[in-house]
């Protein structure tokens, strides 16, 4: 458990088949477009005020390897702000390929599950420049764009990289993503409290008011908030949230 200070606000771009994005809990045939064009859509977040972006490779999360590369070297060639990104990254060569192209912070999710030892490796290679996503369905890890559920807790996870150097923890509760039903913060804040790794609060974040509500609960445990599809349907004003969050 560590005390942070300002809170990142992380808008998110998920990509399908070149485009951004988003799921409801997960699911691909639940896909809802919001742009063609994911390098205008991470240019739109910069100038609303966005200090960070979180980059989603989803096809690349099912598949187990890159396959919306055109769309994030797109990206990184439209911004200037750092960008993390996740989906199908399981190789060291993959790892260093992104953090060469521009990537701030790869993010390792069914690797952590299945290749610890990668993680481990990846985190004194590229030293601050690995995070990991723990997915939870009822508390269990998911993996393989959460296709499966482990019998794994998110929290004994978690513990497994407590002295492994990791830069920081993307928690989602899979129930709350692309819901709009508000995020699991009981569930996050006992993550944050059990572990020293900077947590990141992701899934079901829809408002405002969710954002505040994270923010006290959290006392300054929380490294940031991610948010989609509230910040493309209008309840979350970037520039706010970054306000917000850095108060």
């Amino acid at each position: 458990m560590e005390t942070l200070g300002a809170m990142i606000f992380f808008p998110a771009i998920d990509l399908k088949d070149g485009q951004c994005v988003r799921l409801l809990r997960g699911d691909m045939d639940a896909a809802t477009v919001f742009n063609d064009s994911p390098a205008d859509q991470a240019r739109a977040f910069q100038d609303a005020g966005a200090e960070w972006l979180h980059v989603v490779d989803l096809n690349g999360a099912f598949e187990g390897k890159p396959v919306n590369g055109a769309a994030v070297r797109a990206i990184l060639a439209a911004i200037h702000m750092p960008a993390q990104l996740g989906g199908g990254i399981r190789h060291m060569q993959t790892i260093a390929y992104w953090l060469e192209a521009g990537i701030t912070r790869v993010i390792l999710g069914t690797a952590a599950l299945r290749d610890p030892e990668l993680v481990k490796a990846a985190c004194k290679e590229f030293s601050g420049s690995i995070a990991v996503g723990i997915d939870a369905r009822d508390g269990f890890v998911a993996v393989e764009g959460w296709a499966e559920v482990s019998e794994i807790t998110a929290l004994d996870l978690a513990a497994r990289f407590e002295d492994a150097g990791v830069a920081a923890i993307i928690y989602t509760d899979i129930a709350r993503d692309g819901a709009m039903q508000g995020p699991n913060t009981e569930a996050t804040v006992a993550m944050a409290r059990t572990v020293s790794i900077p947590v990141i609060a992701s899934g079901g974040v829809s408002s405002m008011d969710d954002l505040r509500a994270l923010k006290a609960a959290a006392g300054g445990l929380l490294e940031g908030v991610i948010s989609g599809r509230a910040v493309y349907d209008g309840h979350i004003d970037v520039g706010d949230a970054v306000a917000l969050l850095k108060e």
